[in-house]
């Protein structure tokens, strides 16, 4: 052969191999596309689960997989205005619920959500929707309304309510480009009173809530019917605004002013709006919507905070963002006693529970300085740290105390399967993690 046609040969060859890659490149891409659009397609975090393991066979990396994430699903032109919806929760419960979509939706914008709940729920004996769903006298900043409903048998203090809380934020993120950091929950009345029992059990979706003519201790009276144990130190986790009526013939704010302080004092963070001359209905909205929507505004939910505080008594609500406790259970390392915020003193009189507590609780409290996580735990003998790459440096190590102790220092390998196990379940562009980190304390 002469060197001209070996060259040539050669050339041809290297050819016909670019080529190929390039071939080879473009099918792999379709078919993490193709994977990517079932998982994209999928209509509860469950069916998203079980496409996890389809994306992860076409070899994807993490970088990839993390790209696509946070770039999320396409979403297409809606109609406007108020639709009735229905979903059944894991209880096997039907619920109906309104959605207003804003007058100008475009689905290349991300929209604010406000869940409203409604009063007078145990004068309601069935599920079905009342009047035409819309925000009505309430509306305010041009934004997603969501309006569940509620009724004797599935009142908002109901671990039901808690499902269908987070279905309906589920829904709502696969359907329409909804900001994941803000969306609040507010209610009048028995629905103020619901977004104080939702906050102590299910806060990781939500970036605040607004409670309005409502009382936070009718959640302590037996007549509620609620049987699973309410620690307001979870209440520390998210912003509130509360407006309580002077005239309020349920709860007139010289009944509630002195919890409300309480709390105050106790760390979760009030912006508190009493109105003397008010009563037990919202005549007063046209002088604080402006505060009401600017207060929503300013305080959108952090995904990854850098404090965080969650107790539970039980496994069913053990998770407040990129903390999960696994498993319940004293330490000797356990402090003696931490602040609570369910230690009330009226008038610096003897210590009363807001909440009377039958069983033994676990509570992880975190302070994230960078790369290091200082927990302080007391009833846990097992949580899991979820790390994300928006906030801690994966090329750095990453070093944990508890209870002053060292319980992990080193390095994490961020992981696709991890990353899209969790993206799988929470359906969220703006809280994704690279890894865990399990932590067992010794007894």
């Amino acid at each position: 052969m002469t060197p001209i046609r070996s060259a040539t040969a050669a050339v041809g060859l290297a050819a016909a191999v670019v080529v190929w890659s390039l071939v080879a490149h473009g099918q792999s891409a379709d078919k993490t596309t193709a994977a990517f659009a079932t998982f994209w397609d999928a209509r509860t975090p469950a069916e998203a689960g079980r496409a996890v393991d389809t994306v992860l066979s076409t070899g994807i990396g993490y970088d990839e997989a993390l790209k696509r994430l946070k770039t999320g699903r396409s979403y297409a032109a809606q109609k406007s205005g108020v639709v009735m919806l229905t979903n059944r929760t894991d209880d096997r419960v039907e619920h109906y619920y309104a959605v207003t979509v804003p007058a100008s939706y475009d689905p290349s914008r991300r929209y604010q959500v406000r869940f409203q709940l409604h009063g007078g729920v145990m004068g309601r004996s069935t599920n079905q929707p009342r009047n035409s769903g819309d925000i009505g006298a309430l509306a305010g900043a041009e934004q997603f309304y969501v309006i569940p409903y509620g009724w004797t048998d599935a009142p908002w203090w109901s671990e039901d309510q808690v499902l269908n809380m987070n279905a309906i934020v589920d829904t709502l993120k696969r359907t329409y480009n909804i900001d994941e950091n803000r969306i609040v929950v507010s209610g009048v009345s028995d629905g103020a009173t619901g977004a104080y029992y939702l906050a102590m059990r299910e806060t990781t979706p939500f970036a605040s809530f607004l409670p309005l003519n409502g009382f936070i201790m009718v959640l302590a009276n037996v007549d509620t019917g609620i049987h699973d144990q309410l620690y307001p130190n979870n209440l520390r986790n998210k912003p509130f605004f509360v407006v309580n009526g002077g005239r309020d013939r349920l709860y007139p704010t010289a009944a509630v002013e002195p919890y409300v302080m309480h709390l105050k004092r106790a760390g979760v963070s009030i912006e508190y709006h009493p109105q003397p001359l008010g009563e037990h209905n919202t005549a007063w909205w046209p002088d604080l919507k402006d505060a009401f929507e600017r207060f929503a505004s300013e305080h959108p939910r952090d995904p990854s905070p850098a404090r965080l505080t969650w107790e539970t008594s039980n496994l069913k609500h053990n998770r407040a963002h990129w903390v999960v406790i696994d498993k319940l259970g004293s330490q000797k390392s356990d402090p003696r006693h931490l602040p609570d915020v369910n230690e009330f003193t009226p008038n610096d009189a003897t210590v009363l529970p807001l909440f009377n507590h039958r069983e033994a609780a676990g509570r992880v409290d975190l302070v994230r300085n960078g790369n290091a996580i200082e927990a302080i735990t007391r009833g846990v003998a097992a949580f899991t740290l979820l790390i994300s790459p928006d906030v801690f440096d994966l090329t750095q190590a990453i070093r944990v105390t508890s209870n002053g102790k060292v319980v992990f220092d080193g390095t994490v390998q961020p992981s696709a399967g991890t990353l899209m196990k969790w993206a799988a379940r929470d359906n969220d562009r703006t809280m994704l993690y690279a890894a865990e980190i399990p932590i067992t304390l010794a007894r």
